[in-house]
């Protein structure tokens, strides 16, 4: 089980990799084609604004990678247990603001990969 738990926090933390490339260096080329409810002039116009966010994303993937260099088994689990937390509640706080997908996306990876840790 803790193979599956360092995986699953593993793609949590590629995929916020992926987000923070986006946000911070394709907003608009990648996020228009992510993102094609928003108006089309509003990427250059948000540009700064996603980055910003994309940084935010970095933390967390980099909270999430440090969890796992952790020699401290405790330590170890409470760090991935605070990022994984976090991205969680990014993922329903962007769910019921912004749109509905980032649940699915964002936040249920992230609670499979909590329940992974905690069953590991």
């Amino acid at each position: 089980m803790k193979l599956i738990a360092e995986i699953l926090v593993s793609l949590v933390a590629l995929e916020h990799i992926y987000i923070l490339w986006m946000e911070m260096f394709a907003w608009t080329t990648q996020g228009r084609k992510t993102f094609k409810s928003f108006p089309p002039d509003l990427f250059e116009k948000t540009k700064s604004l996603a980055a910003n966010q994309g940084l935010y994303n970095g933390f967390l993937a980099a909270g999430l990678i440090w969890s796992m260099f952790i020699d401290d088994a405790a330590w170890s689990i409470n760090i991935a247990y605070f990022f994984l937390g976090c991205v969680i509640v990014a993922g329903v706080y962007g769910a019921l603001t912004a749109q509905r997908s980032i649940f699915f996306v964002q936040a249920l990876p992230a609670i499979l990969a909590l329940i992974a840790v905690a069953l590991a």
